[in-house]
C-alpha cells in the first residue's frame, strides 16, 4: 500500500475513533449520570483525553496523528507535510469524523444521524474556541520543534481533558469535530448554525498559535539532551 494511502487511512481511522469517543462517552455519561451535568462533563472529558492519547499513539507513527484540519494546516506552514498530503488528510479527517458520529449513535441504539439542536453561540464561546485552539497548536508544535514528540500523545490528551473545564465551550478546537458533532443530537452535539463561527475562531486561534510558535521556536534544527540547539549553533 502506498504511504499516502496508509496515511489517509490513519487519519480517517483516528478521526473516526476520536469522534466516536467524544460522542459515545457523552451519551454514556448522560445515561449514567442523568441528574448531574458536572459529572457528565467529567466523564466525557476523561474518556476523551484518554481516548485521544491512545489514538495518537496508535496512528501517529503513520500520519502524525493530526485528526484535526487546523493541525494539518499548521503543519503545512511548518513544512511538516506537503500540499498533496493536506489535500488527502483534510477529506479523510472529515469523512472519518462523520463515520465516527454514525458509529457512536448506532452503538447506543440511536438513529445513525440525528441533527443536533444544541445551540452553542455567543462571544464568550467564540473567544473560548480561539483560545483553546491557540493553546493546542502551541502545545503540539512546541513539542515538535523542541524534539519532544514522544510526549505529544500524553500532553495533548491532558490538555484536552483540562480544556473541557477551563474553556466555556468545552474546547472543541477542531473543525472536523464541529462538523461531526452536528450529526448527534446528544450531550456532545452542536447545532449546524453554531458551526461557522466555531470554525472561524478556531482558524484564527490556530493562526495565532502558529505565529507564537514561530517566535518562540525560531529556526530550530537540532536537539541535544533535551536542550534546544538553534541552527546557527548546531
Amino acid at each position: 500500500m502506498r504511504p499516502l494511502v496508509r496515511q489517509a487511512l490513519a487519519e480517517f481511522l483516528g478521526s473516526a475513533g476520536l469522534v466516536a469517543v467524544v460522542i459515545g462517552s457523552g451519551i454514556a455519561a448522560q445515561r449514567l449520570s442523568p441528574h448531574d451535568v458536572g459529572l457528565q462533563l467529567l466523564e466525557n472529558a476523561l474518556a476523551t483525553g484518554a481516548g485521544l492519547a491512545a489514538l495518537i499513539l496508535a496512528f501517529g507513527p503513520v500520519s502524525g496523528g493530526h485528526f484535526n484540519p487546523v493541525i494539518t494546516l499548521a503543519d503545512r506552514f511548518f513544512r511538516g507535510v506537503t500540499n498533496r498530503q493536506v489535500a488527502v488528510f483534510l477529506p479523510a479527517q472529515i469523512l472519518g469524523g462523520i463515520a465516527g458520529a454514525v458509529v457512536a449513535n448506532l452503538m447506543f441504539d440511536l438513529p445513525a444521524v440525528a441533527i443536533s439542536g444544541k445551540d452553542r453561540s455567543g462571544a464568550g464561546l467564540w473567544l473560548s474556541e480561539a483560545v483553546a485552539t491557540f493553546g493546542l497548536v502551541v502545545l503540539v508544535f512546541a513539542l515538535v520543534r523542541a524534539g519532544r514528540v514522544a510526549l505529544a500523545p500524553f500532553a495533548v490528551g491532558a490538555y484536552i481533558t483540562a480544556a473541557y473545564w477551563w474553556s466555556s465551550s468545552t474546547s472543541f478546537a477542531n473543525p472536523m469535530i464541529d462538523l461531526a458533532r452536528t450529526l448527534s443530537d446528544t450531550f456532545a452535539g452542536i447545532a449546524p448554525s453554531s458551526v461557522p463561527m466555531f470554525v472561524l475562531l478556531q482558524l484564527v486561534g490556530g493562526a495565532a498559535g502558529v505565529a507564537a510558535v514561530t517566535v518562540l521556536y525560531p529556526d530550530v534544527a537540532a536537539v541535544a539532551d533535551d536542550v534546544v540547539v538553534p541552527r546557527e549553533a548546531a
